[in-house]
C-alpha cells in the first residue's frame, strides 16, 4: 500500500482559538445585551447543578462546556466525572457546577448545545465505527458539517472512532466530475493541481471502473469510488492491488448501517459518511439546579 499523505490534523492551539470563536459567537446569538430573566434571581445568589445524560452516549464537548461558563463568569467552577471519548448511560451524572446562580442560568442553554450536538456527534460516529471494528477498514468524516462547527465536529468525530478526512478545500485537493470536464481529462486535472499545489495530497473521485483505471495510472494518494456496487468494489481492490502501484481507496455514497460491513470486507481502506455530522441526533442532557 502506498504511504499516505492524508493528515488532517488541527493542533491544539488551532482547535482552542476556533472553540474560543464559537463560543463567543453563541453567547452573541443567546444572550445579546444581557439576560434580562436572569434578573429574577438575587445578584448574590449561589446555586449548585449537575448535569444528568438521558441516554447512552459517547461524551463530547467538555472543552466547549467549561469555555462558555469561563466566558459567562470565570466564579462558576464545573467538575467533570467523565471526559471526552468516555461512554456514558442514561442516568449517569457527568459534570457538577458551583457558582452565581444567574451566571449559571445564563450559560445553561448555550453549554448543554455545545454538550448535546458534539456528543451526538461522537456517539454517531461510534456507532458507525463498532459495525466495522474487526476490519481493516476505517470510517472518515467529510465537509458536511454544521456551518461554523467545522473544527469541533471533526474533533467529536475522532472521539468516536473515525479518522478526519481534509479539513477544508484548502490541506488537500480533491479531483471530482466537474474539475475533470474542465480540465479535459483526470491526467490533465492532476498535472494542473501538481503543478501549482506540488505539497499537497491529491485524491481524484471516480464513478466506473473505467474511470477508475484511467486514474491509476496517474500518481495519485488516493481514490475515491463513489457509489460503487458491492461487485464493483469488489473489482475495485482487485483492480487496485494488480496495478503495481497500489493507492489508498475510499468508498463514498450508499453506505447505509446494513451494508456498511459488506462495503468494510472488500478490502476497501475507508469509507467516507457524511451522516456522521449531517445526520446526528443530539445527545438528551439535563441540568438540575439547587440553590444554596
Amino acid at each position: 500500500m502506498k504511504k499516505s499523505h492524508f493528515n488532517a490534523k488541527v493542533t491544539a492551539e488551532r482547535l482552542a482559538a476556533d472553540r474560543e470563536r464559537a463560543v463567543q459567537q453563541a453567547l452573541a446569538e443567546d444572550v445579546g445585551s444581557g439576560d434580562v430573566t436572569a434578573s429574577l434571581v438575587g445578584s448574590a445568589q449561589m446555586a449548585e447543578a449537575r448535569v444528568v445524560v438521558r441516554e447512552s452516549a459517547v461524551l463530547c464537548g467538555v472543552a466547549w462546556f467549561d469555555a462558555v461558563f469561563a466566558a459567562v463568569d470565570p466564579e462558576v467552577e464545573v467538575s467533570w466525572a467523565a471526559a471526552d471519548g468516555d461512554r456514558i448511560e442514561s442516568g449517569q451524572t457527568v459534570c457538577e457546577i458551583r457558582g452565581p446562580a444567574r451566571s449559571i442560568l445564563t450559560g445553561e442553554r448555550t453549554a448543554l448545545n455545545f454538550l448535546q450536538t458534539l456528543s451526538g456527534t461522537a456517539t454517531t460516529t461510534a456507532h458507525y465505527a463498532e459495525l466495522i471494528e474487526d476490519t481493516a477498514c476505517r470510517i472518515l468524516d467529510t465537509r458536511k458539517t454544521i456551518p461554523g462547527l467545522r473544527l469541533a465536529q471533526k474533533y467529536a468525530a475522532r472521539m468516536g472512532g473515525a479518522k478526519n478526512h481534509r479539513i477544508g478545500l484548502f490541506d488537500a485537493i480533491l479531483i471530482k466530475e466537474n474539475h475533470i470536464a474542465s480540465a479535459g481529462s483526470i491526467a490533465e486535472a492532476v498535472r494542473n493541481v501538481r503543478a501549482s499545489h506540488p505539497r499537497l495530497p491529491v485524491e481524484i473521485e471516480v464513478e466506473s471502473l473505467k474511470q477508475m483505471e484511467e486514474a491509476l495510472g496517474v500518481g495519485v494518494e488516493r481514490l475515491l469510488l463513489d457509489n460503487f456496487s458491492i461487485d464493483d468494489l469488489q473489482e475495485a481492490v482487485s483492480m487496485n492491488k494488480s496495478s503495481g502501484d497500489p493507492v489508498e481507496l475510499e468508498a463514498s455514497g450508499g453506505s447505509e448501517e446494513y451494508t456498511l460491513l459488506q462495503v468494510a470486507q472488500t478490502g476497501v481502506d475507508f469509507i467516507s459518511i457524511g451522516a456522521l455530522t449531517k445526520h446526528l441526533r443530539a445527545t438528551d442532557f439535563s441540568m438540575r439546579l439547587r440553590f444554596a
